[in-house]
């Protein structure tokens, strides 16, 4: 998800990040359709010729880079902004001084990179995140993708000694993994999702935050009473709504029935945990608990009302801190939670939260300098650029580490308490990366966005999702995964 995701400003797409990076930039912009997302992974093109001769590895120089050829790196300008990324590049440029770097950021991934695609003609590394996100399943089903392992097998930036792998943030790899041993995918961000909120604000109503669902409902009571809405969140984008409801559900039934919605299994939507979540969720719309007009904005007028104090709760990704810091005020205290559970019998405990990779970057198959590509990657997962984008962007890496040193802000100070607190409880549902089309249009506007607006009741919701899941799952076009 990034800030795959919805991590971008309200003119363009977003991400994501993840998962981000995520809601489109353009309110007029949907998703793109799984057709269109099949013909932009099509092979098209010839077998790319001209690719780069591969450079002499050296200590240096581990994956060969060409130190003449030109690389390209195409990014998702979202949230997390440009600047990390261009830094990066500055390295990648020094380290080899005669190649010339051709960078570009957008938030329109899809539609400027899709014909490209189809003529063979990618760039070399792409950050594929946003509401244009290219569909990571259909990428990967039509062989379009670089097997990362040579990456990831290569001596780490900063220790010779170490493999970039094992520098590398538990269950990163594992995400860019679909079928088997290779990894296509490497997300960048550590995302935490989660419900965010203000601490000043929780603290003027004289209360803590809610760990289950009755005390969650007294806290959005009090709020309303002071002129405040329990929640809010990106109405015109509301697969926002999963960052909290899918830990929330695996925490009330356990993590195996996120196994069996990303499995596709029949009946996976109708297990008691997702009924009672999807209730809880309706009890908020019900009892008049959400804010006003919230089905009809975007992530960027979510933001700014919750930022403004209109709201109490708002479910997002970390990326928020740095996407809505020119509307937080500086004594906001901003704070993230897991997800609010029902009550004492839930599966899991309370704390158990979704942390994963965001922010995912690939390396096209067709690529003429797939070398080069990774090589920046490379430079990206060292202890300096991974310090330089916490810093500058208010979010973790994928690098295991890259903190020391750093005043970390009130939102990832908040971050990576919740994560201690989770400890081994942290879910990572794979929808958003395996079915883009399915989480994004079906379960998040046509499902859970039309249930919260009050057009559909909970059953009503997953009867019209289940139905969605179940003709995904016999889509022959489309190629499935499952959780190994």
């Amino acid at each position: 998800m990034g800030s795959t995701s919805a991590e971008n400003n309200g003119t363009a797409g977003v991400g994501r990040r993840d998962l981000i990076k995520r809601s489109a930039a353009l309110g007029l912009i949907s998703v793109p359709t799984m057709s269109f997302l099949s013909a932009c992974a099509s092979s098209g093109g010839d077998d790319n010729g001209n690719k780069a001769k591969t450079g002499e590895k050296t200590a240096k120089n581990p994956l060969g880079v060409n130190d003449t050829a030109g690389m390209e790196f195409v990014l998702f300008d979202g949230g997390f902004g440009k600047e990390y990324a261009q830094d990066a590049v500055k390295v990648y440029q020094k380290n080899f001084p005669k190649v010339k770097v051709k960078f570009t950021a957008t938030q329109k991934i899809q539609s400027t990179l899709q014909p490209r695609f189809n003529q063979g003609t990618p760039p070399d590394l792409i950050d594929n995140s946003g509401a244009e996100q290219m569909d990571m399943g259909v990428l990967v089903g039509k062989k379009q993708l670089a097997d990362l392992t040579p990456l990831l097998d290569a001596p780490s930036y900063d220790d010779p000694n170490k493999k970039v792998r094992d520098t590398l943030r538990p269950g990163i790899v594992e995400m860019g993994q679909f079928d088997g041993d290779p990894v296509w995918i490497m997300y960048y961000a550590y995302t935490v999702y989660g419900v965010w909120y203000s601490q000043k604000a929780l603290d003027s109503l004289d209360a803590e935050y809610p760990q289950t669902w009755d005390q969650m409902l007294a806290v959005c009571e009090k709020a309303k009473k002071k002129g405040m809405a329990g929640w809010t969140y990106a109405g015109k984008y509301p697969y926002y709504l999963p960052f909290s409801l899918y830990p929330m559900i695996g925490k009330v039934g356990g993590r195996e029935v996120l196994d069996a919605i990303d499995n596709l299994e029949p009946n996976a939507w109708k297990h008691p945990a997702v009924k009672a979540c999807f209730d809880a969720y309706y009890e908020l719309y019900k009892k008049g608990y959400i804010l006003k007009g919230t089905p009809g904005i975007d992530h960027i007028q979510s933001q700014t009302a919750w930022a403004k104090g209109k709201a109490l709760f708002i479910p997002n990704g970390s990326w928020v801190e740095n996407e809505s810091a020119n509307v937080i005020p500086k004594d906001f205290n901003l704070a993230v939670s897991a997800p609010t559970g029902l009550d004492s019998s839930d599966k899991m405990p309370f704390g158990t939260i979704w942390a994963s990779g965001g922010e995912p970057f690939v390396v096209p198959a067709k690529a003429k300098n797939s070398e080069g590509g990774m090589e920046q990657l490379r430079i990206m997962l060292s202890e300096a650029s991974s310090k330089n984008f916490t810093s500058k962007v208010k979010s973790l890496t994928a690098f295991n580490g890259g903190t020391t040193g750093i005043t970390l802000t009130p939102g990832l100070t908040s971050g990576v308490a919740a994560l201690k607190l989770a400890g081994d409880n942290v879910l990572n549902p794979r929808l958003q990366d395996w079915y883009v089309q399915l989480q994004k249009e079906q379960i998040g506007v046509a499902g859970l966005g039309e249930m919260m607006a009050g057009r559909l009741t909970p059953a009503e919701a997953i009867k019209k999702i289940q139905g969605f899941a179940d003709a995904a799952a016999k889509d022959t076009s489309i190629k499935h995964y499952k959780h190994q």
